[in-house]
């Protein structure tokens, strides 16, 4: 029987297991936390993702997953690990390295080593000469790939299934034998490559997004200087058959779009202008939404003598989703919690408590308040009626106004 370790068990690390195990392969989860190894290990997970807790319970009960805070000899090693910064938005992959050296005692002929953490372009090249500067009898005996996820926080489990794949090898024979191991459990197309051309797909589609996103944001900070709905003249001009414009919202936030296109101003800084600038702008939204509500706080306290109530409306950095990494609200949150922290209702119906933040039920908040900012498109906000009698700041188009 094959046997798969995967080296950490986070957003991708876990929902990968799972699924790889629900194939009748063994699997192994690593992860540095044993509160994490201990919660998989009872069936249950760390993390909130539609159908993921079924799957888990399913797989670890027929003993197909289990979660360990060491490797074990397998024949497929994944490292599933962050790729941090260090200052400046220098990408760190010492975290790669890392699970790497923890692989390299086990490794063995015919091993399949696959690197999914999003990667600095060149990192599979040099993780390769690490392997073989460390275990150079391995030198051409194993196979080594870069095959990078690109998944929707939400519907993990179908994407992963579904979504095609790009499979980069440092030679022709590591992108076949990836190819056949993911073959097991991807139904999309596997498109093979060599590994610096799927590091660079990786980040060439987030920053992509990235970029098309600050398009949409810096339209909305021209339409609100020039008293346009902005949320009307993307309507209208989409009409145009070749033109595609997105939602412009408070910033751009997440483990991928706000952090990929960092990876290549780093590597790229003369080269990379357009992505550069665009993280700039989206960068700079959530600071002008704080900006925007802390000025409506200003004028109401002004014009009737108190300080007003005020719903801060969303924490996460997507709707419907528990995620907070890299949040542009939770940052308009805090940013306005600094300069007035009486009087404020912050609200996330998708987690029920928060270590900063003292939580609010949404319905409660928006029927007190005297300022309500939208941050995020949840959809539970959708359900909530327009009042007049309300100063309403809508940062991600829940009314439209």
């Amino acid at each position: 029987m094959t046997k798969a370790v995967f080296m950490g068990l986070g957003y991708i690390g876990l929902p990968t297991a799972a699924i790889v195990a629900s194939k009748g392969i063994e699997t192994v989860g690593v992860d540095i936390n044993p509160n994490v190894v201990d919660t998989i290990n009872q069936g249950k997970i760390h993390i909130v993702e539609p159908d993921l807790d079924k799957l888990v319970k399913e797989v670890v009960d027929k003993g197909m997953l289990r979660a360990a805070t060491a490797p074990v000899p397998a024949d497929v090693f994944f490292i599933v690990v962050p790729t941090p910064f260090k200052g400046n938005h220098e990408p760190d992959i010492t975290y790669v390295e890392a699970a790497t050296r923890l692989i390299l005692p086990l490794l063995r002929e015919g091993n399949l080593f696959i690197i999914e953490s999003t990667c600095p372009i060149g990192t599979t090249e040099k993780i390769e000469h690490l392997i073989y500067n460390e275990q150079p009898e391995l030198k051409g005996k194993i196979y080594i790939a870069y095959c990078p996820e690109r998944v929707l926080p939400g519907n993990v489990l179908y994407e992963l299934e579904h979504n095609d794949r790009i499979i980069g090898g440092v030679n022709k024979d590591s992108a076949e034998k990836a190819v056949a191991f993911y073959s097991k459990f991807v139904m999309g197309t596997l498109h093979k490559t060599n590994a610096r051309t799927a590091e660079m797909c990786k980040l060439t589609e987030n920053s992509s997004r990235d970029v098309q996103i600050a398009f949409a944001n810096e339209l909305s900070l021209i339409c609100a200087k020039a008293e346009i709905n902005v949320w009307e003249l993307i309507e209208l001009a989409n009409k145009h058959p070749r033109v595609n414009i997105l939602q412009p919202g408070c910033g751009v936030g997440g483990h991928c779009i706000a952090v990929d296109p960092y990876f290549l101003t780093a590597a790229f800084p003369v080269e990379s202008q357009l992505i550069a600038k665009s993280r700039e702008i989206n960068n700079y939204k959530p600071l002008w939404c704080a900006e925007k509500i802390k000025n409506a706080m200003l004028e109401y306290e002004l014009k009737h003598a108190k300080k007003p109530v005020v719903a801060l409306l969303g924490l996460a950095f997507k709707p419907n989703i528990d995620d907070l990494r890299e949040s542009p609200a939770k940052q308009i949150v805090q940013n306005v919690m600094q300069s007035e922290p009486e009087n404020l209702l912050v609200v996330e119906p998708n987690i029920s408590t928060h270590p900063i933040f003292k939580l609010t039920d949404y319905n409660k908040a928006y029927k007190q308040a005297n300022i309500a900012a939208f941050l995020v498109a949840h959809n539970e906000f959708k359900t909530l009626q327009w009042d007049d009698d309300k100063i309403i700041l809508d940062f991600c188009g829940i009314f439209k106004r």
